[in-house]
């Protein structure tokens, strides 16, 4: 990381905020408001197609993560266009869009098919500025690297990485069927590759400890991540999760308890790490609990009010690992031979037409 690269990620610092926000961070790199549209590709996933497990997470029902799939799977091209209709009804400037791949695994398809898809969001519109795509950490082959830096030569991409806690029992619990061993094999052949590394962290796990989840924020630290999501688990109809809480067997974590475990994984993890994200939420049909997930304005200033009154900000209590991430050695590629059989190989996944006429919906 280069000392001007490092300085621009502690602006944030010289303007007094307590934790590195993604808004911000995009407003001093694109020069205003950069809104993410949500796409939906068609994408399944290996926990659900059997390549490495079936029944899929147990918190997923991809209509509550993502507009785009509330209705009927439109074309990407469709997808975009109305997306960005939206977001400019909505704020009257935008300087800018990200074309956000978020629904299922977004690089679990034939490698020449997602840089079809890729290339084509990025091209669709003028003021789209780049990409943000979702993945699994064992769905990241070379292949995956290798195209992803490639995008990112000419635009902005950050690649998701859904690590959501480094505690087997819990990834266990999830049905994420990868192991925290394939985590850190993606970040360490995709760091420094020229696109942006994000992880995202789901707090409240059943049979976690504060401790345990403070271990994950260690651990997010010592791999460094350029970004970070952080959610509160949270169960929606239609999902086992969403069976167990509304059954009684499992308790949310409450709001109070929330605001400090954000604050505490905070004062662990590099100033320079963006915080993409302080917490989750669900459309209302379809959140079952917490209900105090949809209050994210009121969160966020709690948030931010439990930084004041601790005196404290993002990176406070972090400290340097004894080898600092961009010396970690590469390792060699640990992609399930499942999974790479459905990325490495010419085809296509026969789910979507992506592409219409610029204009036409």
């Amino acid at each position: 990381m280069t000392n001007s690269h490092c300085n621009d990620r502690l602006a944030w610092q010289r303007e007094g905020l307590p934790f590195n926000a993604f808004g911000a961070a995009l407003r001093r790199r694109f020069g205003g408001r950069v809104q993410r549209v949500s796409i939906d590709a068609g994408f399944t996933c290996p926990n659900v197609d059997g390549a490495v497990a079936r029944g899929g997470c147990n918190f997923c029902d991809n209509r509550s993560f993502s507009p785009s799939r509330r209705v009927r799977l439109k074309r990407v091209s469709e997808q975009l266009e109305g997306g960005i209709t939206s977001v400019r009804r909505r704020y009257k400037q935008v300087a800018g869009f990200l074309a956000y791949f978020q629904p299922a695994t977004n690089t679990y398809a034939p490698v020449d098919q997602l840089e079809e898809v890729f290339r084509m969001a990025l091209r669709w519109h003028p003021d789209i500025v780049g990409l943000a795509i979702g993945t699994r950490p064992d769905c990241v082959p070379e292949s995956v690297i290798e195209l992803t830096r490639q995008l990112a030569q000419d635009h902005y991409v950050s690649l998701e990485f859904g690590m959501q806690t480094m505690h087997q029992p819990g990834l266990d619990w999830m049905n994420r069927a990868h192991t925290h061993d394939h985590l850190i094999n993606s970040i360490d052949r995709s760091r420094g590759q020229g696109f942006e590394c994000c992880v995202h962290i789901i707090l409240g796990i059943p049979g976690e400890t504060h401790e345990m989840m403070m271990q994950t924020a260690d651990e997010v630290a010592r791999l460094g991540f350029d970004a970070i999501k952080l959610h509160n688990l949270y169960a929606v109809q239609g999902t086992p999760l969403g069976e167990e809480v509304a059954s009684g067997k499992i308790q949310m974590m409450q709001q109070d308890t929330y605001v400090n475990t954000v604050v505490d994984f905070l004062e662990r993890i590099p100033p320079t790490t963006i915080v993409e994200r302080i917490s989750g939420d669900a459309p209302p049909k379809y959140l079952i609990a917490p209900q105090w997930c949809l209050e994210k304005s009121t969160l966020k200033l709690q948030i931010e009010a439990e930084f004041a009154r601790r005196g404290t900000r993002q990176g406070s209590l972090y400290r340097p690992p004894a080898l600092l991430p961009e010396n970690r050695p590469r390792p060699a590629d640990n992609t399930p031979a499942s999974i790479r059989s459905q990325i490495d190989v010419r085809g296509r996944l026969p789910v979507l037409k992506m592409e219409g006429a610029p204009g036409q919906t």
